[in-house]
């Protein structure tokens, strides 16, 4: 993270290895809400940021709600989504820079996708169009891409896919955009006809399966010094405070 969060970012993540998904909840809202209102030193919430760093407050927001699902604490996941959803559109006022607005249309589908809430279809077909709408506008679609506020939109989909494959990298850069970046609006839309295709599926799995997965940091395949107690893996990722496995999200053990 690159964003003032006050270390909640670090303790979801530690609470998500000790699979305590309440708490993880509660520490992503922190983290969120902490990001939200004074995301860098340099950075004014209410005023245009064309990287949009504080989408990384939404994202917190975005896998508190997943976190609730997963602990059964559907009141609060919905109130979270609500809660992401209204700041959403607030930040619509100010993050004006061309695409910026089909990605925070694709945070308000995500939020309905993980709240359990209706209208999401809607919710990303209105993404898609104010993408295909901006496309002229957009210069390089695929910078734009990475800027931080796209990222953030794109990391609670990964980290639950990662979840149900073994922690590998299941959702790949070609798979959330277009094929031909020169076609700038349909490029970014895919992201959002993706999304509508695979993310409320990917939620009600890991809700149905009670785990949420760390997201994926540094990782290393086959490490000498660290095993899981888990399930005997030792390919770790490096997230939160400690050296998980890759594989389960569990804290390993050093041999």
């Amino acid at each position: 993270m690159n964003t003032q969060d006050g270390g909640h970012y670090d303790a979801a993540v530690d609470a998500l290895a000790a699979r305590e998904y309440g708490t993880a909840g509660n520490r992503y809202t922190r983290g969120g809400r902490r990001v939200l209102a004074d995301p860098r030193p340099d950075l004014d919430p209410f005023e245009p940021d064309e990287k949009g760093w504080v989408g990384q407050g939404l994202q917190q927001l975005l896998v508190a709600t997943v976190a609730y699902r997963v602990a059964g604490a559907e009141r609060r996941a919905t109130q979270r989504a609500v809660e992401g959803i209204a700041v959403t559109r607030d930040l619509e006022r100010v993050l004006d820079a061309p695409g910026q607005r089909g990605c925070l249309g694709e945070f308000v589908a995500d939020f309905r996708v993980a709240g359990g809430l209706d209208g999401v279809d809607a919710a990303y077909e209105s993404a898609v169009e104010r993408y295909v709408a901006a496309g002229d506008d957009v210069d390089s679609p695929q910078a734009l891409a990475t800027t931080p506020l796209f990222g953030a939109a794109a990391a609670t989909i990964k980290q639950v896919a990662r979840g149900q494959a073994n922690g590998e990298i299941a959702i790949k850069w070609e798979d959330l955009h277009g094929g031909d970046p020169s076609q700038a609006g349909a490029f970014l839309a895919h992201r959002a006809r993706f999304k509508k295709q695979r993310f409320a599926g990917l939620v009600d799995k890991a809700v149905a399966d009670g785990h949420l997965a760390a997201p994926r940091g540094t990782t290393e395949y086959g490490n000498e010094t660290h095993r899981c107690p888990n399930c005997g893996a030792n390919d770790v990722n490096w997230a939160g405070t400690d050296v998980l496995c890759m594989r389960c999200s569990t804290p390993t053990e050093q041999t």
